[in-house]
């Protein structure tokens, strides 16, 4: 496969060169499923554009230039807001497909789909996403609008269940089909998590995996990438040698409704980055997964 020139945002197909400084792995709206239906909680839309729009702004003053949000399909992503904060701000928005790891499914992705019972199968998953890419994100009960640029998913922190095992593979399956690449936050065994997606015949060049934890210089050798949200712990990897495996994120949200998450501040994502290493881990590496990649 060959790399495009460009990467899928909100507001079109964008020139890899024209991303700039990235913020590859975020949320720039985190609901917990649910958590918008609570008696308790407020979705005041304009005062969410309000404080998301004043980070980005904060981002492209100090240089950033993309936002990368990889909640996925049903952990709050908006993408009429987010095309509205793109067009607002100047900042591009890349909006991801897939879901997050079995816990924060809906119940109807845990309803057994076959006889015996099993959980959803990784075909499933993929055409679900795959079409979010080819066809057009889905707002739900409305329409398909823009292009999904990421494919993103999670594993169950204590132990990959057999529902996040068939996600996983069907995210590489859509990933793979689409050309665009995969992201997942990893669960007890990183290496064991990225080779699913690997059997699926997706290149580890096309991966992205948060939380690596101790198995961050294993997985960088297998060739995925490895996202760090500790800025200390992602210079030193970088300067051990890993530099071009290298891919840094805030760990937090813009706003988040229903569950505690640290706010994102991505204009300190930039500022904590040496001088030296900024352009590989925040234009070159980012700009290398995004690219649409075609046979």
């Amino acid at each position: 496969m060959t790399a495009t020139t460009s990467v899928n945002t909100v507001l079109g197909p964008v020139p890899a060169a024209d991303l700039g400084v990235v913020a590859v792995h975020e949320a720039l709206l985190s609901v917990l499923p649910g958590a918008q239906f609570a008696y308790d909680i407020e979705l005041d839309r304009a005062a969410v554009f309000r404080e998301v729009a004043d980070r980005l702004t904060a981002f492209k003053s100090a240089g950033g230039g993309t936002v990368v949000d990889a909640g996925g399909m049903y952990a709050g992503r908006d993408v009429p807001l987010y095309e509205a904060l793109s067009r607002a701000t100047g900042v591009h928005i890349v909006a991801s497909s897939g879901q997050m790891e079995t816990g924060m499914l809906g119940g109807y992705f845990l309803t057994p789909q076959t006889d015996p019972p099993t959980p959803w199968p990784a075909e499933r998953f993929a055409a679900l996403y795959a079409a979010e890419v080819t066809e057009g994100m889905v707002v739900p009960r409305v329409e398909r609008r823009g292009a999904a640029g990421m494919i993103s998913t999670a594993v169950t922190a204590d132990s990959m269940t057999p529902t996040d095992e068939s996600q996983l593979r069907g995210c590489a399956r859509a990933a793979k089909e689409t050309g665009v690449a995969l992201t997942f936050r990893a669960g007890s065994d990183p290496l064991a998590e990225l080779a699913v997606a690997l059997e699926e015949g997706l290149a580890a060049e096309r991966i992205a995996v948060a939380d690596a934890g101790e198995q961050a210089e294993k997985v960088a050798a297998a060739g995925a990438f490895v996202v760090f949200t500790d800025l200390a712990r992602a210079v030193a990897f970088a300067q051990a040698g890993d530099a071009e495996r290298t891919l840094v994120a805030t760990g937090g949200a813009a706003v988040a409704f229903g569950h505690d998450v640290p706010p994102a501040a991505y204009d300190e994502l930039v500022r904590g980055v040496p001088a030296e290493l900024r352009q590989q881990l925040l234009v070159t590496n980012p700009a290398a997964l995004l690219a649409v990649k075609e046979a």
